[in-house]
């Protein structure tokens, strides 16, 4: 599940505010996927973070991951999932049947961050952070962690495809074969760091609602 990133940086404008309405609204029609999976319900009923901070970039304190995560884990929560975050110190023994959240390039296999919904993982990359810092030492990069954490914990609470709404943070912006994704006004997309939001939309949530049967 690759995630792409505008790596350049951009002034934000004052049209943001369309995006701002994308990310409120989920108007008729625009749930749309790429169709590279099937949704399904959450990997259990009531989802546990449990973070293991060894290996993380000295720029991210352990402090910044666990609001992420908490941040992340309240918003998806809206869709009817209850969702907590805990950390564990270095050799503490894993919550039974918790979601490992962990620094590993191994495990993401060469992406910002990957789900495993069977092993129940989440895998950040030290390393595709690394290379987002030295390629552009400005990027806000806590909002790139924030957006990431977001995207691949959509994944586990079921939103197995990917959205094809560009704002949604489930999206990617094109499948690689000339597709694009869709926006209300395409014409917004570089005015801002980055157009896909740091946190579950309104057809992120909507979405998630019905994979997971909540009405």
């Amino acid at each position: 599940m690759v995630l792409l990133l505008l790596l350049v940086q951009q002034p934000a404008h004052a049209l943001e505010s369309v995006r701002e309405q994308e990310i409120a609204q989920c108007l008729p029609g625009e749930i749309t996927t790429w169709g590279d999976g099937r949704d399904q319900p959450a990997v259990a009923p009531k989802l546990i973070f449990a973070y293991d901070h060894s290996s993380a970039p000295a720029w991210f304190p352990e402090a910044l991951v666990l609001a992420s995560l908490k941040q992340a884990g309240a918003a998806w929560s809206a869709c009817g999932v209850p969702a907590s975050v805990v950390s564990l110190a270095p050799g503490a023994v894993w919550p039974g049947g918790a979601v490992r959240v962990q620094w590993s390039d191994k495990d993401s296999l060469g992406n910002f961050g990957l789900a495993n919904f069977t092993q129940r993982k989440l895998s950040l990359s030290p390393a595709m952070f690394l290379l987002l810092k030295t390629r552009n030492p400005v990027h806000p990069a806590a909002q790139t962690l924030q957006m990431v954490i977001s995207h691949e914990m959509g994944h586990l609470f079921g939103l197995m495809a990917h959205s094809r709404r560009c704002v949604d943070v489930t999206s990617y912006y094109d499948n690689g074969r000339g597709e694009q994704c869709y926006a209300r006004d395409r014409s917004q997309l570089k005015t801002v760091v980055e157009y896909r939001s740091a946190l579950p939309t309104a057809c992120d949530i909507q979405r998630c609602r019905s994979a997971n049967n909540v009405r």
